[in-house]
């Protein structure tokens, strides 16, 4: 099963510089677990405990797994994941 996941600028250092890469799962967990065998340390920068991190954002074709089924959303085959840590910043 082929999925793409879109890495951000700031988790390429994980991915040897790859703007996307492909993984394989059946949930967006499984995903992950496959990212990380062959992108060390990944994994830690998404999930903490059991669930993503409060501010990485995860779509699964344009739609934020938090308002599906979260790290067990299903994935099917060419669906597409994005990662997006959440950006603050700015003058105040």
């Amino acid at each position: 099963m082929a999925i793409e996941v879109r890495i951000p600028t700031i988790l390429r250092s994980y991915t040897d510089g790859e703007k996307a890469v492909q993984g394989d799962g059946t949930t967006l967990a499984e995903l992950i677990e496959d990212l990380e065998s062959r992108h060390t340390g990944i994994r830690a920068r998404l999930v903490e405990g059991d669930d993503l991190r409060r501010f990485v954002n995860v779509y699964l074709n344009d739609e934020d797994v938090r308002f599906l089924d979260g790290i067990a959303t299903k994935l099917a085959d060419g669906d597409s994941v994005t990662i997006l840590p959440a950006v603050a910043g700015g003058s105040v």
